[in-house]
């Protein structure tokens, strides 16, 4: 049985570092594998799990900071659309590692596809942050899609949410956003999609979301199945080379939607996965 948490029981460092924990909040069976690994049989189907990251931070910067990297979603036009398994509130699910919704400081999107934007309002001090460029390729001046890539409800949520002063936007790659969190991009799941490393008491985690869909992807070395154009499958494989670099080791790589992160970190379980403890 694999060991979990994989980083444990070691000298906390000086710096900036956090305690991940991996939170499922809904489910789907029977998804096409095909529009997750470029040229997958197409009889086959692959379950999923809809994951928001919790971090919490300790350090120089980073104490006080609890940080979700993707919000998930609540609207219910998306629950009745896609018929979830297993489905709670992103802000109610991460009660399971003792964190209120108010007690988020920050959100770091890493695209603006409804499954990881949608619930960005449920958190209600948080500042939201992601790629200006995927921003702005997304959403308009009225608040309105730019791109059939973003729903109109969450471009509209978006907009109201950087009037109010709370979405920051991130100047491209290997940025740390908040000490600790670096956002990368490359993966061209989306205009701008991002992934990040986040520095931990043991290591570098490195949360891919759907730059990595399954851990199929990264052990086959195959691209994403849903790229921004065609031609972006050799970006995206480019982004999972650069994973392993960043990766303290490739076992600490998270995919965006592969239920067995909670097979192979199974502790402390009933949806939970620490990946990093305190």
């Amino acid at each position: 049985m694999a060991a979990s948490p994989l980083l444990t029981h070691a000298q906390a460092p000086a710096a900036a570092h956090y305690q991940i924990d991996g939170v499922r909040f809904a489910g789907f069976t029977g998804f096409p594998t095909r529009e997750l690994v470029l040229h997958a049989d197409s009889a086959r189907r692959s379950d999923l799990a809809f994951i928001v990251w919790v971090l919490k931070g300790e350090g120089p910067g980073a104490t006080g900071h609890t940080v979700l990297f993707d919000a998930g979603f609540y609207r219910e036009k998306f629950i009745a659309s896609w018929k979830p398994t297993n489905f709670v509130r992103p802000s109610e699910a991460v009660a399971k590692v003792s964190v209120r919704p108010e007690d988020v400081t920050d959100i770091i999107i890493s695209h603006v596809h409804w499954d990881h934007v949608d619930g960005a309002d449920l958190f209600p001090t948080a500042r939201v942050w992601l790629q200006r460029a995927e921003y702005e390729h997304y959403v308009d001046d009225r608040g309105m899609p730019r791109d059939r890539g973003i729903d109109t409800a969450d471009a509209a949520m978006l907009a109201k949410l950087n009037a109010a002063g709370r979405v920051h936007l991130i100047d491209g790659d290997a940025k740390e956003v908040i000490p600790g969190i670096t956002a990368y991009t490359g993966g061209r799941h989306t205009y701008a999609s991002e992934y990040i490393g986040v520095r931990t008491a043991h290591g570098t985690v490195v949360l891919a979301s759907d730059n990595l869909y399954m851990y199929e992807n990264l052990a086959q070395h195959t691209p994403i199945a849903a790229t921004f154009t065609r031609a972006d499958s050799v970006s995206n494989l480019r982004a999972q080379d650069r994973m392993r670099q960043l990766a303290s080791d490739p076992r600490l790589i998270l995919p965006g939607h592969d239920p067995d992160i909670f097979t192979r970190f199974p502790t402390p379980g009933d949806g939970v996965a620490e990946v990093a403890g305190p």
